[in-house]
């Protein structure tokens, strides 16, 4: 069963500390969210769990073992990441850059098989991008080209996602359907699931459990409804909000205070 652990760790650019004394747990079927403002260190959690940054101290077990202890393929079929800014070769088809996902179980010299062909299409069809699959990726709007990156993954067959700001620069009918599919995939497969975001309200939304930072440390963590609070969003962010219930679901809703001292009232000619 899939255990990821977080164990005191620290994580420094230049000798720049972004992460201090950080620690939690994130184990199958829990889709758990970052947040806090810019620089706080959401991408360099991602990035330190998924080996592109070095712990300065701490240590992260995966399994029980110690992650440095993977190779990059084995850790691959484990833990698959979606980056903030995916490098994806524009002159590739979708159905070409989903079928790199199979990469980490493909040994030396060995050609893709009728099984690898068969999940790159079913995690095609997952991500609904099949009518897509013989399009060049320079051709894609922001929203398809996220698809495909989590249907790359999905190829990897792992049993965790990493995410960094999925919903970063789509507009809002491209962010609900992405953290819908993230959340179907949570449900589905069991996956675990750690994300970065920086809309409050989406995290609310969505996530089982979050995590705030503040300044490289986490400053709360709990379910949504304990975290997203007013106090705890002027304490982390600096500004003032109200907090209201969705609707449908109770759960807290963001509403920013204005800026303003006092209101602009606009009034009707006679």
């Amino acid at each position: 069963m899939f255990n990821l652990e977080i164990d005191n760790i620290s994580l420094s650019y230049d000798h720049r500390l972004v992460v201090k004394g950080l620690s939690f747990r994130i184990g199958p079927g829990q889709l758990v969210g970052l947040i806090g403002p810019n620089g706080c260190g959401k991408t360099s959690i991602i990035k330190a769990i998924g080996r592109s940054l070095v712990l300065r101290s701490g240590k992260i077990m995966l399994n029980q073992k110690d992650l440095t202890r993977f190779s990059r393929n084995d850790l691959a079929r484990i833990i698959g990441v979606v980056p903030q800014n995916p490098a994806l070769p524009d002159t590739f088809t979708v159905s070409e850059v989903v079928l790199l996902g199979r990469n980490p179980h493909l040994g030396l010299l060995r050609n893709e098989s009728s099984r690898d062909m068969a999940i790159t299409w079913l995690a095609m069809e997952r991500t609904g991008i099949t009518g897509l699959a013989e399009r060049p990726m320079g051709e894609l709007s922001g929203g398809e080209r996220q698809r495909v990156t989590i249907a790359r993954v999905l190829a990897q067959e792992p049993q965790a996602m990493l995410l960094d700001e999925p919903t970063a620069n789509l507009d809002i009918n491209n962010q609900i359907e992405i953290l819908d599919l993230i959340q179907g995939l949570c449900q589905e497969r069991k996956l675990a699931v750690l994300i970065a975001l920086h809309d409050l309200n989406l995290a609310s939304q969505y996530c089982h459990r979050i995590l705030m930072i503040k300044e490289g440390r986490i400053f709360a963590e709990g379910t949504p409804a304990e975290i997203v609070t007013s106090a705890n969003i002027k304490e982390v962010y600096g500004t003032e909000s109200f907090i209201n219930f969705h609707p449908e679901n109770g759960l807290p809703v963001v509403i920013p205070a204005s800026s303003r001292s006092t209101s602009t009232k606009i009034k009707g000619g006679d």
